[in-house]
């Protein structure tokens, strides 16, 4: 079964100890305002360097930040790392990407695009679905 993602573009392979990125179980769970909606996906990195997501762009919205959730507080930040052999995690209570200034709203059904821009890897484009406002990922998978 495929679920998040479709990754549009990728990065090189890890024989020069670079990082080795992709993308799983994107999505946006359709907002209720028609100008801000978040967004999950995780970061895979199989690669021996640690990359670093310094950005976000979509054509989708105005602008496009980075959040983290520390308790019961969210504050935006400008990066986040990408461990070697490990992943970056967005989820629901957690860290989020923030469409901010949409462009139209998007409703369930719809795709999203999205471009990640790194600190040393090229950036990868990924399409986003839009799913229903109380949608819940399944886990252990």
């Amino acid at each position: 079964m495929v679920t998040g993602a479709l990754l549009l573009a990728g990065c090189g392979s890890d024989a020069d100890g670079t990082a080795d990125l992709s993308v799983q179980a994107a999505y946006i769970p359709q907002p209720v305002s028609d100008t801000m909606a978040a967004g999950f996906l995780t970061i895979v990195n199989k690669g021996d360097a640690q990359d670093e997501l310094t950005s976000v762009t979509s054509p989708a919205a105005g602008q496009v930040t980075l959040h983290r959730t520390a308790g019961s507080s969210m504050e935006q930040v400008g990066s986040f790392d990408v461990p070697a052999h490990g992943r970056l995690v967005f989820n629901s209570g957690g860290n989020h990407l923030m469409f901010e200034m949409l462009k139209t709203k998007p409703v369930q059904g719809d795709t999203v695009t999205v471009r990640l821009h790194f600190a040393s890897s090229d950036p990868l484009t990924v399409e986003m679905p839009v799913k229903s406002a109380t949608y819940t990922p399944k886990t252990g998978h």
